[in-house]
């Protein structure tokens, strides 16, 4: 597993699972002679992507930033069709820690589409329940109300089985909540409405959980939005923003999907200073 240290945080990159999905929705409009010089795709077209958690450690305690695309949850419909290879070995990552489920004291939810959600509950007997027993799970106020009353575009990816289980553990905020010192969950929109970053500053460090309007390392163009984004004039400037201040602070920007590294460190003129490379791969 690979970690990465920014000032008094520490992460650590959990096995969540792996997708394959095509690569034209992954970059929107942006044409494929364009996206494929930033990161690869298959004969298929289809990239590969991760649903990693990362796990943050701050002052003795452990958060989890999303959960995964969780085990036996999906049909053999939607693991065909989102190209699902491998489901999520969350506790087997923790074990290797010597850590456990009951080890985690808040669990951060950028959004809770099912590739990040999934890993929150899991099958018990007839019904579903909650991994993260008695933990605060935090995701922004939008987010939660779009989860249990999703629209027909939304419905797709908002699961009853992921939010039930769980409604009593979930704490809302509107525009950002400050998690411990120098973490902050900002609410941007754009990916999904509800949709929120992480920002962590310690000093002259810092580094900026960009979720899904930065999913990948492909992706820092600040105009390349995916095609499944809500909003992706609002992912554009949310981009432009966190990008322009995390360049100023030469922070380092970490990510969830990327099959390749798992963080960049950017300069001010968002040049590559130093980079954490996902083990298995030698990627240049």
């Amino acid at each position: 597993m690979e970690t990465l240290r920014v000032g008094g945080a520490t992460l650590t990159w959990l096995n969540g699972g792996v997708n394959f999905l095509d690569g034209g929705a992954m970059f929107g409009v942006v044409p494929k002679a364009l996206w494929s010089k930033k990161y690869p795709s298959n004969d298929k077209n289809l990239i590969e992507l991760r649903t990693d958690p990362i796990l943050l450690q701050i002052d003795g305690k452990n958060y989890l930033i999303d959960s995964g695309i969780g085990n036996d949850k999906l049909t053999d419909k939607q693991m065909r069709n989102f190209g699902v290879l491998e489901e999520s070995s969350i506790e087997a990552s923790l074990t290797e820690m010597e850590l456990t489920v009951e080890d985690i004291d808040a669990v951060l939810m950028t959004h809770l589409h099912f590739d990040h959600a999934c890993g929150l509950t899991r099958k018990s007997d007839n019904t579903y329940e909650s991994i993260f027993k008695g933990v605060p799970i935090y995701t922004s106020e939008v987010e939660w109300n779009e989860m249990r009353k999703p629209n027909i575009r939304s419905a797709n990816t908002y699961w009853e089985m992921n939010w039930k289980p769980i409604k009593d553990q979930v704490k809302t905020f509107k525009h950002e909540k400050k998690i411990a010192d120098g973490l902050t969950m900002i609410h941007t929109g754009g990916h999904s409405d509800g949709h929120s970053i992480l920002v962590f500053e310690d000093g002259d460090e810092c580094f900026i959980h960009m979720a899904d309007i930065m999913p990948t390392h492909g992706h820092q163009n600040k105009l390349w939005a995916l095609a499944y984004d809500d909003y992706p004039v609002t992912s554009v400037h949310q981009k432009e923003k966190w990008m322009d201040y995390g360049y100023k602070r030469e922070a380092w920007y970490t990510f969830y999907h990327d099959a390749y590294l798992r963080a960049i460190k950017f300069n001010t003129v968002g040049e590559r200073m130093d980079e954490v490379k996902r083990t298995r791969y030698d990627y240049k």
